[in-house]
């Protein structure tokens, strides 16, 4: 004989349930918390503009250009945009070796090698041109237009030996810069108060997909997944408000003589 038990169905919420986020709630969680989410991309933003000026060292760009010149033989051979990509290629290794590095130490005395000064430097061509920028970045204005000036003269020098034909002419000398080329200081203030504000949201965001607290009948089939019938409003301020009034026992006397409540 077996016994047949009537046990209740209970939902469970497993582990590989998703969690699905109330984007209404979340927005509503952001407009609560406007005031911090704006109080924190402030104060980001003025961290990176502190940051920008007073923490990195700012770094100034002076360009230096030369003509790249052929033989007049070659032009009988290749065309003119073939010579221009080929010597092009060709003068940028010839630009940063190592000769031209050393020689540029050597002549300007700098305190440093040729590799830290390779770093430095950096080579480009404009599209369909034969003219070479040699750019130069350094923490020093001055000493950033007599790096690209020198490094231009040293590979003339060289790349004339190298290529066995006329040096190429250095058709404009750099300039003092006025302007650093970075850090950005406007930039680094946008990204610090990018990142200001996605940190504040992020937490907020977190906080309001763990929240499981009830607080209103949709939480329970949301949760519990059990359908609501009824809901009893209750005015809290009317309940606080009013005053408790003592409890009054009624007695009543039964034929014994005793008194019941």
């Amino acid at each position: 004989m077996t016994q047949k038990t009537d046990m209740p169905v209970q939902t469970q919420i497993t582990d590989d349930e998703e969690t699905e986020i109330d984007l209404r709630e979340l927005f509503y969680a952001f407009r609560k918390r406007l005031w911090l989410i704006a109080l924190v991309a402030l104060l980001g933003g003025g961290t990176g503009a502190f940051i920008s000026k007073v923490i990195l060292k700012p770094v100034y760009t002076s360009t230096s250009m030369i003509y790249i010149m052929t033989k007049e033989n070659a032009l009988t051979k290749l065309t003119d945009l073939q010579i221009g990509t080929q010597l092009t290629q060709d003068y940028k290794v010839l630009v940063t070796s190592r000769t031209v590095m050393q020689n540029t130490v050597e002549n300007l005395g700098l305190n440093y090698d040729y590799v830290h000064l390779k770093r430095k430097i950096k080579t480009d061509n404009p599209n369909n041109t034969r003219i070479l920028n040699i750019s130069v970045e350094d923490g020093d204005p001055m000493t950033a237009k007599t790096i690209a000036d020198e490094v231009a003269r040293s590979a003339s020098s060289y790349i004339a030996d190298i290529m066995e034909q006329d040096p190429p002419k250095i058709i404009e000398q750099g300039e003092v810069p006025l302007y650093k080329t970075r850090p950005s200081t406007g930039r680094n203030t946008l990204i610090g108060a990018i990142l200001g504000m996605l940190l504040v949201m992020g937490i907020i965001t977190v906080e309001t997909v763990q929240d499981d607290t009830i607080k209103t009948e949709d939480d329970i089939e949301k949760y519990f997944t059990v359908p609501v019938l009824s809901v009893v409003p209750l005015n809290e301020a009317e309940e606080k408000n009013a005053p408790r009034k003592p409890e009054k026992h009624k007695h009543t006397e039964t034929k014994n003589g005793r008194s019941a409540v």
